[in-house]
């Protein structure tokens, strides 16, 4: 057999490095000194350096030192409120929405949009996510900037009954034409906004055209306790129970916050544990003040997939989610006051392999194997608030930052070397943005996109 690659095929190396292996169940170990041989996107080998003949690469990563660890999946955000980050701190959940980010979100263009979502891509790319799922307007800008940044993500158009049937139809059509776009990178499911802006009929349409075209639906649902005991209230029935009725749960869903999930909602949760995921994004919770937090164990217990989300920036100020599966992990152990509950490899696994599920990307992404996509992030742990390195795994959950990622690869393509962005030119990109805030923040003019009245 000859040791030449055909023309056709696009072949990477990443060598020397240490691999994190990321097992469905149990306890997540480091492999030392490993090569990955990538071949058309997908992991074709892990194997020991220096094991086998040389490997004919048409780029070779070097990456002696460094610790490969699989792509990080932010499971619910909504990337081009990075414009807004900063601009609603200090209010109510009510003032939030209703004085500060609906009113805002009005005097979005998608030219705004567009650019909001490239500078979102560019943040998440420098640490280490490299696949979210987003729910937003506009979402055709969305995508082209995905497309365009090389990442990869499940894009959800935001969609409020008050919008009108026009609006509905304008969401099945973005479904219809980018779902598997960009070369598979682009996926869609379909984005009714909340049980409480979005009325029964409408969630019945949406939850038959997901059937319909095999997608998925991502809603906010039971974010706090007070909406749950607001639907009990005025209809007998908790939004948990709505998404059941209309179908939603059928169709299979991702839950953003769950906050609300109360004890009833779990046997029938636990129905569609295949196919339900909650994105579990603390941070937002602690800045609101908002009690309970997601319940996790409970979740985890009926069968769902947990996974983890830093909401849009406008709420958790970054889209790191490094930061957040930390948050994950502390908020978790004090809520359930069990030090021992939410190991760091369970952490890891949530910001992996349940990012994966959580998107419907299980079979492709959240782990450094054969056989599936080779989204592969290099990380340096040798900084002082790494030091000394007992152990990687804890370092990655309580002590890595994002300015640790060093190289990021998706789908094959290298995305950042070296710390370096090779698909965002970063100063025009933020010459633009800071062009465009002020507008963008005015909320002199009164109107809003909706009203929270949950």
């Amino acid at each position: 057999m000859s040791d030449r690659t055909p023309p056709s095929t696009r072949r990477l190396l990443v060598s020397g490095c240490d691999v994190l292996r990321v097992p469905p169940e149990g306890e997540c170990d480091v492999l030392r000194a490993q090569d990955i041989v990538v071949t058309d996107g997908v992991i074709e080998e892990i194997r020991p350096t220096g094991a086998a003949a040389a490997v004919h690469a048409a780029e070779v990563i070097h990456g002696r030192g460094l610790l490969a660890v699989p792509g990080l999946v932010n499971a619910h955000t909504h990337s081009p409120m990075v414009l807004m980050r900063g601009a609603a701190e200090d209010v109510t959940v009510e003032g939030w929405f209703n004085d500060r980010v609906w009113p805002m979100e009005s005097n979005l263009t998608a030219a705004d949009v567009r650019l909001g979502a490239r500078l979102a891509c560019a943040e998440m790319i420098r640490s280490g996510v490299t696949a979210f799922a987003d729910h937003y307007f506009f979402p055709e800008q969305i995508a082209e900037a995905v497309a365009e940044t090389g990442l990869r993500a499940d894009i959800a158009p935001t969609y409020f009954s008050s919008r009108g049937q026009e609006a509905l139809e304008e969401t099945v059509r973005f479904a219809e034409t980018w779902h598997g776009g960009a070369g598979g990178r682009v996926t869609v499911s379909l984005g009714p906004h909340a049980p409480y802006t979005v009325d029964d009929g409408d969630l019945r349409i949406l939850a038959d055209h997901a059937r319909r075209l095999g997608l998925r639906v991502h809603i906010h649902a039971a974010e706090h306790l007070e909406q749950t005991q607001s639907s009990l209230e005025r209809r007998g029935i908790t939004p948990i129970r709505v998404l059941h009725e209309t179908g939603v749960l059928d169709a299979g869903a991702l839950i953003a916050h769950g906050c609300g999930i109360v004890e009833q909602d779990l046997p029938l949760l636990a129905e569609y544990a295949g196919t339900t995921a909650v994105a579990y994004c603390p941070k937002v919770y602690l800045k609101h003040a908002l009690s309970p937090l997601t319940p996790v164990r409970e979740l985890l217990g009926a069968g769902l997939t947990v996974a983890v989300g830093t909401d849009g920036a406008a709420g958790h100020n970054t889209l790191d989610v490094w930061e957040a599966l930390r948050l994950v992990a502390l908020t978790q152990k004090q809520a359930v006051c069990d030090a021992t509950w939410m190991t760091v490899s369970d952490t890891l696994r949530l910001a992996v392999r349940g990012g994966a599920r959580a998107l419907g990307l299980q079979q492709d992404i959240g782990a450094l194997e054969p056989g599936m996509r080779a989204d592969i992030v290099l990380t340096d742990l040798s900084g002082l608030h790494c030091r000394p390195l007992h152990d990687p795994r804890a370092a990655l959950v309580y002590s890595a930052r994002a300015s640790d990622v060093r190289t990021v690869v998706v789908d094959g393509r290298v995305l950042m070397r070296d710390g370096r962005l090779l698909t965002v030119d970063v100063p025009a990109l933020l010459d633009e943005a800071d062009a465009r805030v002020a507008r963008i923040l005015d909320t002199s003019h009164g109107r809003a996109v909706q009203h929270y009245d949950p």
